[in-house]
């Protein structure tokens, strides 16, 4: 009888989660078909496109700036992941095995920054930008990114798990602490590294409100903004299947990135927890 109850159970279960899937994957299928439609088929009534029709790739390349967009995006994610993951491993690390004067205070106020809405930040952000002369650039665009205060927290958490021992023993064979930091310490943070590195690739990927408000010509615009903004100056019409042919090739990095450190995702995300 109780078999029985567990397996009905476990339909359920299964059933609920198909039906999650399809409400989660049917607009990105629908976004997917619709970049293969003509701009007449897709205001059709109709999931797949009459003809498959790729004039909105055509023009994506041809007749617009999508190409420097995607540059520019991809240029800031993968710069801010890579300072994020060394700053942000350098003070995780000091935080965790460094006594100092101020140590719970200052970890204290870097984490009190996580509880700040970014929507208070970016006047500051553009004072600073505006008197250092950053607007429009890839500089000013970056620079909130560098350090991350969950990456601090994160690191630390991580290095606070490394046995002293192994850190004392290089040491005593004679190594400088950048290179115990480096050669002995972050090996070991693997699963923390990775996590963090995808968390803040996808991130500065998909990051439209800095953006927007830092750059003021076309070419500093970063994907999320130039979609945006191409789908409202259309003065002859919005060009939907464009917009979705856009959209598309804007994820294919997020989803190759996803497949190949999936199970570092979980692992990650998983291991912070129990951290």
């Amino acid at each position: 009888m109780l078999t029985k109850r567990v397996k009905i159970s476990n339909i359920f279960v299964h059933l609920f989660l198909w039906i999650g899937i399809v409400f989660v994957a049917f607009p990105f299928l629908w976004m997917i078909l619709s970049s293969f439609k003509s701009l007449p088929d897709f205001y059709q009534f109709g999931l797949l496109p009459e003809k498959l029709d790729i004039s909105s790739y055509k023009y994506i390349f041809a007749e617009t700036e999508y190409v420097r967009w995607y540059a520019n995006s991809f240029l800031i994610a993968v710069t801010v992941t890579i300072t994020n993951l060394l700053f942000c491993g350098l003070i995780g690390y000091t935080f965790a095995k460094f006594d100092f004067k101020g140590k719970r205070i200052w970890f204290v106020v870097i984490l009190s920054t996580m509880m700040i809405p970014t929507e208070m930040l970016v006047i500051p952000w553009y004072v600073i930008s505006s008197e250092l002369n950053w607007i429009d650039s890839y500089w000013g665009i970056m620079f909130p990114g560098i350090i991350e205060a969950f990456g601090v927290f994160l690191m630390r958490q991580f290095f606070s798990g490394v046995p002293n021992d192994t850190l004392d023993a290089a040491r005593i064979d004679g190594m400088g602490e950048f290179r115990i930091w480096w050669k002995i310490a972050m090996p070991q943070v693997k699963a923390a590294l990775s996590a963090l590195g995808i968390l803040t690739f996808l991130g500065n990927w998909n990051a439209y409100l800095w953006p927007v408000i830092v750059t003021t010509t076309s070419d500093m615009r970063t994907l999320p903004v130039g979609i945006s903004l191409y789908g409202t100056s259309d003065a002859g019409g919005i060009q939907w299947n464009t917009i979705m042919g856009m959209s598309t090739l804007a994820v294919v990095p997020m989803i190759i990135v996803f497949l190949i450190f999936q199970t570092r995702i979980v692992e990650g995300i998983s291991l912070t927890g129990g951290k």
